[in-house]
């Protein structure tokens, strides 16, 4: 049983050996750089699970985690470790991208009679799988035909759940021109709150899944025309970047477009992808 918090203890404490033991599970199983610089950040994003289960530290947290009699702990340290962080219209020029080039492409190829499919590869809480399908939806309004369904994946539970929800506070839909949020966010009931959640029609059209970017086999079947990667490969190194993407390809038909982060550059990387414009690539196979 976990023993009972003790206020000479400092939560925060964790031993050299102990953060070790963390990075190197952290890596392996979710790919994430954890240098010693780190130790901070994991000593903060742990101490509420220190917290919940009455722990001394994140030491003795460390012990428990490894505890074989304590595998259900995983998802708590998953969810606890990933950064979430995205915003509804995040770096705009991709989907000017995707609206003035990508789309009426698509829709000018006769020979693409077939339902439009994008993947927000790292979704977190959905802001980007919603803008997604916003841009979509503006788009089919003006093509008779056009249809489209959203793929979300990330590997936090707790991000995932908040995603299918589909309900943010006022001030994170402030990135959505007004006449769309009008369109596709309805306020609550309770003003006081200051809540808007997605419409159903528009949530209809996104599906979330869990996925680790470390499996082999991601359990895809479906081909997508867009993957947003964004944001995501900062947080790997040079070698788990190329075989995420390698992976991420073999559901990107021949000609769909990866968009990744401002930030990133898969310049040097061994992956059937050219660029057409800063962070926009494009598969060539």
């Amino acid at each position: 049983m976990p023993q009972l918090l003790e206020i000479d203890d400092d939560p925060a404490a964790l031993s050299p050996a102990g953060f070790a033991r963390f990075a190197q599970f952290i890596t392996r199983e979710l790919g994430i750089k954890m240098p010693e610089s780190k130790i901070a950040l994991v000593q903060s994003r742990l101490l509420r699970r220190v917290r919940d289960l009455k722990l001394r530290s994140v030491d003795q947290y460390s012990k428990y985690f490894f505890d074989p009699a304590h595998a259900e702990e995983r998802e708590h340290l998953i969810n606890a470790i990933t950064t979430n962080k995205t915003d509804f219209f995040r770096e705009p020029g991709h989907f000017e991208y995707l609206t003035g080039v990508v789309l009426p492409n698509f829709g000018a190829d006769s020979r693409a009679n077939r339902r439009f499919k994008a993947w927000s590869a790292g979704s977190s809480s959905g802001e980007e799988a919603y803008t997604i399908a916003i841009v979509l939806a503006e788009f089919a309004s003006q093509q008779p035909g056009f249809d489209f369904g959203i793929l979300g994946t990330d590997i936090s539970t707790h991000v995932l759940a908040k995603a299918r929800e589909g309900i943010y506070h006022q001030s994170l839909i402030l990135p959505v021109a007004p006449e769309l949020r009008n369109k596709y966010l309805m306020r609550g009931k309770n003003q006081s709150e200051h809540l808007a959640r997605v419409v159903p029609e528009l949530r209809k059209r996104v599906t979330f899944h869990q996925l680790n970017f470390m499996d082999d086999d991601y359990g895809i079947r479906e081909m997508f025309d867009v993957v947003f990667f964004r944001n995501v490969m900062i947080y790997f190194e040079r070698s788990t970047q190329e075989a995420v993407i390698r992976k991420i390809c073999r559901n990107l038909v021949p000609g769909g477009y990866l968009f990744a982060g401002h930030s990133e550059s898969l310049a040097s990387l061994d992956v059937p992808l050219r660029p057409v414009r800063a962070s926009i690539y494009r598969r060539v196979d």
